[in-house]
């Protein structure tokens, strides 16, 4: 790892599984629980491939994957946050890569409890001590919350695969139908 800190290669840390963050492997990326969680069940979908900056760098069916796995991982972390604070309100998705250079989305969770001049504001706009400071970083605290996002991802990708087995079911029957039909 670069200068032993696994921050400087997330990406490649996440691969080596020495990314600590890393909550599950998804089809084109990370889901990873953010640096700051002064904003509970913050979580980020780091791209699999550090060479890719943009969504535009991605082909096509790579691209929809990715954004699949961003829709995915938003709606894991509205189905925990929802179920563990009764004040979750929605969550804003984000893709700005203006200071990390690779393709990373971020997934706010946001709050009632929030402060009435931030909560209708983006989250940008709250300033370097909840951004930058250690108070926000997580631990063992948020232990629970890593648990109940994973368990989202684990759902939606069961039924993901239950919908597509059902699918190929479907076709099967279809097609031999079709052949009784034309036989």
């Amino acid at each position: 790892m670069t200068n032993g800190d696994w921050r400087n290669d997330r990406i490649g840390s996440a691969h080596r599984g020495e990314n600590p963050t890393v909550l599950r492997r998804l089809d084109q990326g990370f889901a990873v629980i953010g640096d700051r969680q002064f904003l509970p069940g913050y979580a980020v979908l780091l791209t699999d491939d550090p060479s890719v900056t943009r969504l535009s760098d991605l082909p096509r069916a790579r691209r929809l994957a990715y954004l699949g796995d961003m829709e995915r991982l938003a709606e894991a972390v509205e189905r925990a946050c929802r179920r563990l604070d009764p004040a979750f309100r929605r969550v804003n998705i984000e893709i700005l890569g203006n200071t990390d250079p690779y393709l990373h989305a971020h997934i706010w969770p946001r709050y009632d409890w929030e402060p009435a001049d931030r909560v209708r504001m983006p989250v940008w706009l709250y300033g370097d001590e909840y951004m930058r400071g250690s108070r926000y970083g997580p631990g063992p605290r948020h232990d629970g919350l890593r648990a109940a996002i994973g368990e989202e991802l684990d759902r939606s990708a069961q039924a993901q695969a239950e919908a597509e087995t059902e699918a190929e079911v479907e076709a099967e029957t279809e097609a031999e139908v079709e052949a009784d039909a034309d036989a």
